[in-house]
């Protein structure tokens, strides 16, 4: 394997094993993950690591789980929540919970490696891949208090549409009854996710 194995498995493209969790998020196929690191380098390990003999950590925000990946020598581990479809913390998972969890955080500590890491940035394609142009994004308003601006606003409504999300969906995720009721940190979390979302269809 390369001396600079991080830069080799960065350059793979990973974008046609993506799948879609809920209307917003992707995640990349954890068979995929491992399948690509133990073919750049055979003799990789994970652990996923205990607490107190339990493979989750229970704490009053919530459940967590932890997996160190070691590539070339080189050990890496990453933290994971134990989440619900939209991405909100389940206070009483399930083993399977667990179980699907610890396979999401398996494949963001791999991405520690550089395998898939571009999905985790919002990125399309990695790195040396030409990327088409996307439009322009609509400019935002001055903030005024911590409401939606109405450009904002505008902009969302058109990636809903564009996207063909479900608008209810949206509208729950966030915890709000109406578009106009997010606020402008809230719209550009809906913004970045709806773009990701379009530049993937």
């Amino acid at each position: 394997m390369e001396t600079n194995y991080f830069a080799r498995l960065n350059q793979i493209n990973v974008s046609d094993h993506l799948e879609k969790k809920g209307e917003l998020f992707s995640y990349l196929s954890w068979p995929f993950a491992v399948a690509q690191l133990r073919l750049a380098d055979p003799a990789a390990f994970w652990e996923v690591r205990r607490f107190e003999g339990l493979p989750y950590l229970k704490t009053e925000t919530g459940y967590f789980v932890e997996v160190a990946v070691t590539v070339q020598g080189v050990t890496l581990s990453q933290i994971h929540p134990v989440l619900d479809g939209k991405n909100r913390p389940i206070f009483e998972p399930t083993a399977f919970d667990i179980n699907t969890s610890i396979q999401r955080c398996l494949v963001k500590a791999i991405a520690l490696h550089g395998l898939g890491l571009y999905v985790y940035a919002g990125e399309d394609l990695p790195e040396g891949e030409s990327v088409k142009p996307t439009p322009p994004k609509a400019p935002v308003a001055p903030i005024t208090g911590n409401r939606i601006t109405p450009a904002q606003l505008r902009y969302v409504e058109r990636l809903i549409d564009e996207t063909r999300s479900d608008l209810t969906k949206v509208l729950d995720y966030f915890g709000v009854s109406a578009l106009t009721e997010l606020s402008t940190h809230a719209a550009s979390r809906a913004i970045t996710s709806l773009e990701k979302q379009r530049r993937a269809a």
